[in-house]
């Protein structure tokens, strides 16, 4: 079973998160963009569902942290801002697509599948 890493602050985006993958994935949670950037440095994930707006590093300096190092790993940007210019940011820093939230289940997951190539 694949592994994500799910970036999110926010307790009731992450319940809904849980709710989207637990059938399909394995998941874990990082709370902040450091935590995240530490994680992967730690641990084997297939993506990561990286929320753009967080505290202690946001998801577009933790996205670039984590493309240095590992530059194949799936980054698919979660966020409540979707303006095209956020979109592009997102692209900009690494991230290989980009879904604004409220999160459709049937969206995230047909996403995650073409990222992982499923």
């Amino acid at each position: 079973m694949k592994k994500i890493l799910v970036a999110e602050d926010n307790d009731s985006n992450f319940i809904l998160m849980t709710y989207i993958l637990k059938k399909f994935y394995q998941f874990e949670r990082a709370k902040n963009g450091q935590e995240a950037v530490d994680m992967v440095e730690k641990g084997e994930y297939d993506l990561v569902l990286m929320d753009i707006k967080m505290p202690i590093m946001d998801g577009l300096e933790a996205t670039k942290k984590i493309k240095e190092t590992h530059p194949s790993l799936p980054i698919i940007a979660l966020t409540a801002n979707a303006f095209d210019s956020d979109r592009q940011m997102a692209f900009d820093a690494g991230c290989d697509e980009f879904l604004s939230k409220p999160i459709s289940s049937d969206l995230c997951l047909r996403t995650i599948a073409k990222v992982l190539g499923e």
